[in-house]
């Protein structure tokens, strides 16, 4: 039985007409950039992240890239940001210059350890970007505690987390400004890239919403330097179908998460994933560990199991940030992490046979 990594149909054929149905309606209002379709779905995006302000870019990298430039970062400042993460992450902080400075995460549950926040500060430091990594909401009471007491600001990474929750309080409504990405297999993905920025901060919102278009706010007239990311009109109308979805398909994932935890307990030496207690996990990605991680991706792939590994080589380690000088071994954590983890099939729609399948190959295995 082949089992793709992710699989949109189960997603997507139940909604297609109404999809559809919404890109003909773009078609044929001819109104392609910054319509109606953005504006209501910025509306609709910010009453199911309960927070003030929504604004829609192009992609989540450059909602990361925004944030910090509302929040005046300037070359030479210092960010916290975890060792355990995708590159885009470090990338937003060097595009404005300023210096990602990593911070390892707990080994439980991948994310940024607050414990460690403070170690890390200097007189340089400006904020702090965690990142709700797989979908697991960071422990995010402790580093608002830890920010609030150095006089910094957070912008939180949350392209993997949508839906989740730290004590009941919606990822991405925690920092000063937020980015979130739509990229096609995030948890509400598009059909092609998106993203967006959120803030309860009106006037940071105004500075993100100017930012994104040409550093206007009226057309024509520029108050600042700004960049070309706005969401698609396209991409928002498949959004605003797709919204009202997600706290079902959040709860498919669980329920597989569960499964997998149930069935998978105690097989060779698989760690399973941990949740914080206080947070919530939605599951964009159901992460194990096994230090025989190559030759079970290749046993699974044998079986038509796919399988990915987020991410064989963090961003100290890669070529990008030679000139940090963070020599192997700097950040045994996230090196381990990097070594041992493999993301086994997660998708809205996954049946018990698809399950059983996966389960009993890995059981073979070991």
């Amino acid at each position: 039985m082949a089992i793709p990594f992710l699989s949109f149909s189960p997603q997507h054929d139940p909604i297609r007409t109404e999809v559809l149905a919404a890109i003909a309606g773009v078609y044929d209002k001819q109104w392609y950039v910054l319509g109606e379709q953005v504006k209501a779905f910025e509306q609709e995006y910010s009453a199911f992240n309960q927070v003030g302000h929504t604004i829609g870019v192009a992609n989540g990298l450059d909602a990361l890239h925004l944030a910090l430039l509302a929040l005046d970062v300037q070359a030479g400042d210092e960010v916290l940001v975890p060792s355990n993460t995708y590159i885009a992450t470090w990338l937003a902080v060097s595009f404005v210059g300023a210096v990602p400075v990593p911070v390892e995460p707990n080994p439980a549950t991948y994310n940024l350890d607050p414990a460690l926040l403070e170690a890390a500060i200097t007189p340089r430091t400006k904020g702090i970007m965690p990142v709700h990594l797989y979908g697991q909401a960071c422990e995010m009471g402790p580093i608002i505690e830890v920010a609030q007491r150095h006089g910094l600001w957070v912008v939180e990474d949350n392209a993997q987390a949508q839906g989740a929750t730290w004590q009941g309080q919606l990822t991405g409504s925690f920092g000063q400004v937020n980015a979130t990405s739509f990229y096609p297999g995030k948890n509400l993905g598009a059909l092609g890239d998106a993203g967006a920025v959120t803030s309860n901060d009106e006037e940071l919102a105004r500075k993100v919403h100017t930012l994104r278009n040409y550093g206007s706010q009226q057309k024509y007239y520029n108050e600042v330097i700004g960049y070309n990311s706005r969401l698609d009109e396209l991409q928002a109308a498949v959004l605003r179908v797709k919204l009202p979805h997600l706290n079902a398909w959040t709860q498919q994932r669980q329920q597989v998460a569960a499964r997998y935890d149930e069935l998978l307990a105690g097989v060779g030496d698989l760690v399973l994933p941990t949740v914080a207690v206080g947070a919530s996990h939605v599951y964009h990605l159901y992460v194990v560990r096994t230090a025989r991680r190559e030759a079970l991706q290749q046993h699974l792939a044998q079986a038509g199991i796919g399988t990915l590994i987020h991410y064989p080589v963090p961003p100290h380690r890669q070529q990008a940030y030679a000139h940090l000088q963070l020599p192997a071994g700097a950040f045994p954590i996230a090196e381990e992490l990097a070594a041992t983890c493999l993301s086994l099939p997660m998708w809205p729609g996954m049946t018990e046979e698809h399950l059983t399948a996966v389960v009993e190959a890995i059981k073979t295995f070991f």
